[in-house]
């Protein structure tokens, strides 16, 4: 399948998407309210989309691509809380120490944060 379409001039293809990577002003705003900083390089170049295309190809391999041909939506919508519970609970991941995302997060709030104490009033 091309990336390119037919335009009305004969022998002249344009590609169906624009020629620029696009920063999106959301996002920004979104990892800026969260308090991330976003690794934006130069002007158009929005290297954030490489941990989603990561995640993305992650979650087709392991997942869709193994489990068809789908039969309904719904099929699919079940099967993706299905993964995403089994990847946050149960998958081990090497990065951090062959454990689940659930069990690394809960021990790094676990040892950075201070102990509240509780005074009677």
């Amino acid at each position: 399948m091309s990336t390119y379409t037919w335009i009305n001039e004969p022998m002249l293809l344009r590609r169906p998407v624009e020629y620029e990577q696009y920063t999106s002003f959301r996002l920004a705003e979104h990892l800026d309210t969260a308090g991330i900083a976003a690794s934006i390089g130069s002007v158009g170049d929005a290297y954030d989309n490489a941990l989603m295309e990561s995640t993305i190809g992650l979650f087709k391999t392991e997942l869709i691509k193994p489990r068809r041909p789908w039969k309904t939506l719904s099929d699919v919508e079940l099967a993706t809380a299905e993964y995403v519970d089994w990847y946050n609970h149960r998958r081990l991941h090497g990065e951090i120490g062959h454990l689940p995302p659930v069990e690394f997060e809960a021990l790094h709030y676990l040892a950075t944060t201070k102990p509240q104490v509780m005074h009677n009033i």
